[in-house]
């Protein structure tokens, strides 16, 4: 098999055909953007108490009803309990006078019987709201918001098997439909176990946008190119519309039209698919050549360039062998490399949801909140634009990690008196964690050869969603001891940067188009002189040349 880099090199570095594409696929990263983070407002729990009836109290009772206690010298009311209903009636209609002729604490309290009232100065309608989903039913919240996450690990199982098979255009359109389907199903939910299972399809389409688009940037684009297009541009357009979701959601307070609205944004990128061809790689792994050259002969025309009579011409022998998930198992090289990219994934994962987690705890305006949260991530995505073009990948990716895990087991060390301190050290965990998910895409996309690539993204992307999945039950271990979740997760974090120190080296390296040309590029099978390393399932002589020219690298 030839090289594609170098067969297409006459389009050159940049030109219209690179920015237009390079725009287009971007601006689909946008709307994953502000459709994977709507349940931060659809989902939030206003201000509430026990809804207290028409039962002719007294304005003193109305009041006293609702136990409460002082918390940092601010009066808060129990959530789910009040004085029985049918002592305090009783009296009130006497004349006693809580607090003077009787002591409120003594009373018997019961459930809020008849509902909640919720408190509208922020939200008019969220699904707790709609369904009451506090107290004893406030764990459906949390599940709902996993079951997204849920979704995600189903659409990373089979979105890269799909577009392996199918192409990669194919998928994301399709995935689109799919969202937007979901979405809009979602913003008519007549129970929580309908919102929930949209929810599924919701997350299962995100992902598969996510990764197929992503892919299909990496190998259409030029190789100077690439890197800007897989961190600033993949990652900040997400962080744009990261952005724009609070603005959206503080002008519509409702959650069905807020879903509603933000599921029209799918039907944007229907005319884009007149515009953004399919990978041409992808098309050559499927022995489709002349589809492949007429995509590559537009991009010249575009670019205003002139291509040679035969572009291809090594690829005319090239098996059309349907790769799947089994693969990545055959061979001890890609296993090992798969496995210890799972413990990335899954760590840069759990570390970034855990710190999430807790900035959405922050006392003010959530709409602000979520703003600044994302407003964050901006520097890190430019600074790993400019790093991932100079730095080696395994020492970037590594730093990141500790800074990321040395803040986690920090940041319980930090008394509640200095709560700006606390902030701060958030604000550089998110940031560090935030510049690993720059990094790891990048650096997963350039391992995997192009037969592999969209199902090992696939792969890799699952075990991020078993991550997202897990942290929040990890932050849960808080209630039984406050410094726990950090331990744990600022361990596993230090520890999976020691795992990316085995990981080999793709800085200024082609990508590979098969499994053969991945494994070359590897240096996990290494054995002494005159021995043999056993690759993709065949017996290779050992080259000690070949081995030192990769360790150099």
């Amino acid at each position: 098999m030839g090289d594609y880099d170098e067969d297409t090199a006459f389009l050159g570095p940049s030109g219209p055909y690179f920015w237009t594409t390079f725009f287009l696929i971007n601006l689909i990263f946008i709307a994953t953007g502000f459709n994977g983070l709507y349940i931060i407002f659809a989902g939030a729990t206003p201000k509430h108490h026990c809804l207290i009836p028409n039962v002719n109290l007294t304005e003193e009772w109305e009041t006293a009803i609702i136990p409460f206690r002082i918390v940092n010298g601010d009066k808060v009311l129990n959530q789910c309990s009040r004085y029985k209903l049918d002592v305090v009636k009783s009296l009130s209609a006497e004349g006693y006078i809580p607090g003077w002729d009787i002591n409120v604490t003594n009373l018997e309290q019961e459930g809020c019987l008849d509902g909640w009232t919720y408190s509208k100065d922020v939200y008019h309608s969220t699904i707790v709201t709609e369904w009451d989903l506090v107290c004893d039913n406030q764990w459906k919240v949390p599940f709902a918001s996993s079951t997204l996450f849920m979704g995600y690990l189903i659409g990373s199982l089979i979105s890269g098997q799909l577009s392996d098979r199918f192409g990669r255009k194919t998928v994301v359109f399709i995935s689109l439909g799919c969202q937007w389907v979901s979405m809009l199903l979602q913003s008519f939910s007549w129970s929580w176990q309908m919102f929930c299972i949209t929810f599924l399809g919701v997350g299962a389409s995100q992902i598969g946008i996510y990764i197929s688009a992503f892919v299909l940037g990496t190998e259409l684009l030029s190789k100077s190119m690439r890197i800007l297009f897989t961190t600033l541009g993949a990652f900040l357009f997400y962080c744009i519309g990261y952005m724009t979701l609070p603005w959206i959601a503080y002008g519509i307070r409702e959650w069905r039209t807020l879903i509603a609205v933000l599921s029209t944004t799918n039907v944007v990128y229907i005319p884009f698919w007149w515009f953004i061809p399919e990978s041409p790689r992808w098309l050559i792994t499927q022995g489709r050549l002349d589809d492949a050259e007429v995509i590559v002969r537009e991009a010249a025309r575009r670019n205003k360039v002139e291509a040679p009579s035969v572009i291809f011409k090594e690829f005319e022998k090239m098996p059309t062998r349907k790769y799947t998930m089994l693969d990545v198992i055959k061979s001890k090289n890609i296993r090992c490399i798969t496995l210890m990219c799972l413990v990335l994934w899954m760590a840069i994962n759990i570390g970034y949801f855990g710190l999430s987690l807790n900035t959405s705890n922050l006392s003010g305006n959530p709409f602000m909140n979520c703003f600044l949260s994302a407003l964050t991530e901006v520097p890190a995505y430019i600074g790993s634009t400019w790093l991932l073009k100079k730095c080696q990948r395994r020492g970037l990716l590594s730093f990141f990690l500790v800074l990321g895990g040395g803040v986690l087991l920090l940041i319980q060390f930090i008394p509640d008196t200095l709560q700006s301190v606390a902030l701060a050290l958030e604000m550089t965990g998110k940031f560090g964690f935030t510049m690993a998910f720059g990094v790891v895409y990048i650096y997963t996309a350039e391992i995997y050869p192009t037969v592999l690539r969209n199902v090992g993204m696939g792969i890799c992307s699952s075990a991020a969603r078993i991550g997202s999945i897990t942290a929040p039950y990890v932050i849960y271990l808080g209630s039984y001891n406050k410094a726990l979740p950090y331990i744990l997760m600022g361990s596993l974090t230090i520890a999976s940067s020691v795992v990316n120190i085995f990981l080999p080296e793709t800085l200024n390296k082609d990508l590979p188009e098969t499994v053969e040309q991945m494994q070359k590029c590897h240096r996990l099978c290494h054995q002494p002189k005159n021995k043999k390393c056993e690759e993709n399932g065949a017996v290779m002589p050992y080259d000690a040349k070949s081995d030192i020219q990769t360790i150099s690298h």
